[in-house]
């Protein structure tokens, strides 16, 4: 079972060398077989530089480069998931906001409950956050809880873009919709809506060392709330024209 990452980059050349390594070292330590598979969003620094000197010395690590016009977190990602060759695919930030240890956590999770997707959650019993913005909590806070009450959902971290999901989910909850960081929380309420079985563990995250988030606040409410509106519209219009189709 090959399990791939996909790692969107813009401006990250000063992380992308310990995350890699983090990420890499821990998987082969487990001998899971995977690929880092690093999308450069149109980087201005020397992100490329970077991942070509990384390639000499992670032989698992693959890089595709996002050109213009369509530049941004959502674009990127999509990218990477369009083009990942493993039976699962894990969505990393290139920060190293994301433990290594967790991600074996989701796929062994993967494996043993054989379910479709694996979702993290910061604000469980086991989890741990160090240095996340006030600001930023109390919004993810309030956001998630709106989507937990009107999807229903027993989940509390639905914008946490640190997820697990199989091929197969991939395939079936496109196409993707959304060009920016409402990404994270369109694939997830797209897999529960269309019947994609989930379950949810603790992780940890950490404030990163380097640079800034390309996230911004102000720009993005109108367009979560898109997103959020076309998932609630299929979940209670669409009669399950877009439903798993069970074997």
């Amino acid at each position: 079972m090959k399990l791939s990452i996909v790692i969107p980059a813009y401006n990250e050349s000063l992380s992308l060398p310990e995350t890699i390594k983090e990420f890499y070292t821990e998987l082969c330590a487990n001998h899971i077989s995977h690929e880092i598979l690093v999308v450069n969003d149109n980087s201005k620094d020397n992100t490329i530089e970077v991942l070509e000197n990384l390639k000499t010395k992670f032989p698992t690590l693959v890089y595709i480069t996002n050109n213009p016009p369509y530049n941004g977190f959502g674009y990127a990602v999509r990218k990477g998931l369009e083009n990942f060759s493993g039976d699962c695919v894990a969505v990393v930030m290139a920060d190293l906001s994301d433990s290594p240890k967790d991600l074996l956590t989701y796929y062994n999770t993967f494996i043993t409950q054989k379910v479709d997707c694996v979702f993290g959650s910061r604000f469980i019993k086991g989890s741990k956050v160090i240095n996340y913005p006030r600001n930023k909590l109390y919004i993810n806070r309030f956001v998630n809880t709106c989507i937990n009450w009107v999807f229903r959902l027993k989940y509390n971290d639905c914008t946490n873009a640190f997820k697990l999901y199989s091929k197969q989910t991939i395939e079936g909850i496109k196409p993707f919709m959304s060009p920016h960081f409402n990404l994270t929380v369109e694939l997830p309420l797209k897999a529960v809506v269309r019947g994609y079985t989930y379950t949810v563990v603790p992780n940890s995250w950490q404030n990163r060392k380097h640079g800034t988030s390309n996230l911004k606040i102000r720009e993005m409410g109108s367009r979560y709330f898109f997103i959020i509106l076309y998932c609630l519209i299929e979940k209670y219009f669409s009669r399950g024209d877009f439903k798993k189709k069970w074997d």
